[in-house]
């Protein structure tokens, strides 16, 4: 196994691991649940249950990787006991992490399309909405327009990557984080001189005990135990392999909260952005995924100084997405690494080229292939998202949870002595009953829920 690079800061290690865990998914999801599942209700059962599960289970990631001081199959290798075979979940992560990149990579490319979209003028002021969604359904229609794009965020994370952790994806993070955030204040100061601003606001984060009643409060309960979990990509070894590349002067609790913290500003500001301009301009906030590229471009076209917001904002969710793909890709060349003893050039450039051509399906399943249904009516695209975040994630983070409480895996008491190790927010050992029963019935529950 190669050396193991390391990060060149503290705040590259919290910036890089928390651009993983912020993708689009969060960004446009955790809003419009919050909004449904009664506002500042949700937001708070949100929070307990990042705090009860989401930051644990990162810490057990963290730990594998700092204590392994490898990428997942090398980690669990050199921790597991003699004969045993949890290794082979590592090789599971490398294949979601691959998977995840199928698919992601198209939908990274939409955002990249749309900013430019906006910044030549592409969407100008007065369009109607049959001709703003005429311009999402022809890029869709189009395979030469979607690959051109996802080839071009695949290129992109390989280059990055290519240049190492430190010279490459540390870097690149730490300047897109940094306009991340300030595009978040930019945009969402703009939002609140809107005239909905104030019942934006309300609807968001306001608790609403008419809308905890309408949709019931155990599906509130659910709906916001899944968001925790799923927000922060665990399961798949996209946070293990940046626990390997850390020094053991801090405990890894205090970073996980650190990290989940930024996740959290993120997806809540995205709430702060969208909510005032959809009751200002009368707009559902019920639409999901086309929330994104018909509703609000349709919003930005009869806005004020629309074409600049707009290129803000698509600026905004590429930076988001981009964080997510270099991590992954990270990931991936640092398992060719590890795994088949290839240099970081070759690792880069054969990582690009495998997924460039596996996210065509993707492309093609919305043009060429747009007759092909997969299990469940799916879309390519959709069926690629479920096998990752119904199946990869969910029963990944059992693994790791299991291989870290049970004496057959690594054990409870090496995992605390590792995760506690360093200055910093400490877990105690008196949280071993809820780490051993508590968690792993919470993990099945998602697990189970996203397979029903």
């Amino acid at each position: 196994m190669a050396k193991r690079e390391s990060f060149g800061s503290r705040l590259g290690f919290i910036l890089v691991s928390a651009g993983c865990a912020i993708g689009i998914g969060n960004v446009w999801r955790f809003p419009y649940v919050a909004g449904e599942y009664g506002g500042g209700i949700f937001v708070l059962i949100y929070l307990l249950f990042l705090v009860i599960m989401g930051v644990p289970v990162m810490t057990m990631e963290f730990a594998v990787g700092r204590a392994g001081r490898g990428t997942a199959v090398e980690a669990y290798k050199a921790l597991e006991k003699p004969g045993h075979k949890w290794h082979l979940h590592g090789w599971l992560c490398m294949i979601g992490c691959a998977l995840l990149m199928m698919y992601y990579t198209t939908v990274s490319g939409w955002m990249l399309d749309y900013f430019f979209k906006f910044l030549t003028g592409s969407f100008s002021s007065g369009m109607t909405n049959e001709s703003v969604a005429a311009v999402f359904n022809h890029m869709l229609g189009s395979p030469v327009e979607m690959g051109g794009w996802m080839l071009v965020t695949v290129v992109a994370a390989s280059f990055v990557c290519r240049k190492g952790l430190q010279d490459g994806l540390e870097k690149v993070t730490k300047y897109m984080m940094a306009l991340l955030l300030g595009l978040i204040v930019v945009l969402a100061m703009h939002s609140f001189t809107l005239s909905g601003a104030k019942e934006g606001l309300a609807f968001f984060l306001l608790p609403s005990l008419s809308r905890v009643g309408e949709q019931g409060l155990w599906n509130v309960v659910i709906a916001a135990m899944n968001q925790a979990f799923f927000t922060l990509s665990l399961g798949i070894g996209a946070m293990e392999i940046f626990g390997s590349c850390i020094g053991r002067d801090r405990a890894l609790c205090g970073e996980a909260v650190r990290i989940a913290a930024l996740d959290t500003l993120v997806a809540v500001s995205a709430g702060l952005i969208i909510f005032p301009a959809c009751f200002s301009y009368g707009v559902s906030t019920d639409q999901g995924p086309s929330l994104i590229f018909m509703t609000l471009p349709n919003i930005f076209v009869n806005m004020p100084a629309g074409r600049i917001w707009g290129s803000l904002f698509f600026l905004f969710m590429t930076f988001a997405s981009f964080s997510t793909v270099i991590a992954v890709f990270e990931n991936l060349i640092v398992s060719c690494v590890d795994n088949f003893g290839w240099e970081r050039p070759k690792a880069a450039l054969v990582t690009g080229i495998a997924m460039g051509v596996l996210s065509l399906p993707c492309v093609f399943g919305y043009n060429i292939w747009s007759s092909l249904v997969l299990p469940g009516g799916r879309t390519v695209l959709d069926f690629e998202d479920f096998l990752v975040s119904n199946i990869l994630l969910p029963g990944g983070a059992l693994v790791y949870l299991l291989f870290c409480v049970l004496p057959a895996g690594w054990g409870f008491d090496n995992y605390l002595a590792e995760v506690n190790t360093g200055e910093g927010l400490k877990i105690s050992a008196k949280l071993k009953p809820w780490f051993k029963a508590g968690l792993p019935a919470l993990i099945l529950v998602i697990l189970l829920s996203g397979l029903l």
